[in-house]
């Protein structure tokens, strides 16, 4: 009994820790700075996802009248002008909106702010998604990581004196079923209009990578019916789920070509 609680701490500790690593470098976490105007530490936050249906704000918390700003834009990998929009002030805040784009759609935007002696700039791209309900995303989110936690500990319980691999391989083999080929499927459908974009009909790296850990745990499956030493597969299957975990999430994700608007 004890031997188990340490070992789902463990599996515990390398899911949060791989969901941790995963969200941060990914291309849709935030990019954030620190620039010093009028004298004054400005924080600047440049969000790379959008949801929904309404324009994005791109909003910066100055409290000084004396800074102001603009937000220029462009859609990504076209040759449409720039465009360039003043940023408005209210209540200490700097904001402009960005133009909601079609599902997939990209923008690549620049802030600038100046105090009038000092100008500081920053770019990055935004990709606009459509509303996924709420509870459609946190039950695929649940789902996933509770996957990635069975999968852990079933491949910790490999290397115990009496591994019981049974009940752990079906049930992280169901819930990772459930999450990335049943929710994540939902989820896309939702944000991009799209029920599939990995193999074989896009480049999609979060659906490859889904349907890489599926065909893992199914494998570790068939192994456990019908090998006689299914441990190596069980655990190949858990070193494969946390490096494909480890990808970044949204990684080379679904893009609107403007050219055609179809996503590819």
């Amino acid at each position: 009994m004890k031997r188990s609680y340490h070992l789902w701490l463990l599996a515990f500790f390398i899911t949060a820790g791989s969901a941790v690593f995963q969200r941060m470098t990914g291309p849709s976490y935030p990019k954030q700075y620190v620039t010093l105007l009028d004298g004054k530490a400005i924080e600047v936050v440049l969000e790379r996802a959008h949801g929904g249906a309404s324009d994005h704000p791109v909003s910066v918390v100055t409290n000084n009248a004396a800074i102001s700003g603009r937000v220029e834009w462009k859609r990504y990998n076209t040759d449409d002008p720039v465009m360039s929009v003043p940023m408005t002030i209210n209540s200490g805040t700097l904001t402009a909106l960005l133009p909601q784009q079609p599902p997939a759609g990209k923008l690549h935007y620049t802030v600038f702010l100046t105090d009038g002696k000092q100008t500081f700039s920053a770019s990055t791209v935004i990709r606009f998604r459509g509303d996924v309900p709420a509870a459609v995303l946190i039950v695929h989110i649940a789902a996933m990581f509770f996957g990635m936690l069975f999968s852990a500990r079933t491949g910790l319980e490999v290397f115990a004196q009496n591994p019981s691999l049974k009940r752990l391989t079906y049930m992280t083999f169901a819930v990772i079923t459930f999450g990335g080929m049943i929710m994540g499927p939902l989820v896309l459908k939702y944000a991009f209009n799209e029920w599939w974009t990995g193999f074989p009909f896009g480049n999609d790296i979060t659906d490859n990578k889904t349907l890489i850990a599926f065909l893992g745990w199914l494998t570790a499956v068939v192994a456990l019916l019908r090998s006689k030493d299914s441990k190596r597969w069980i655990l190949a299957a858990a070193v494969i789920t946390l490096i494909v975990f480890l990808i970044p999430h949204s990684l080379w994700g679904t893009e609107l070509d403007y050219t055609t608007m179809q996503t590819k």
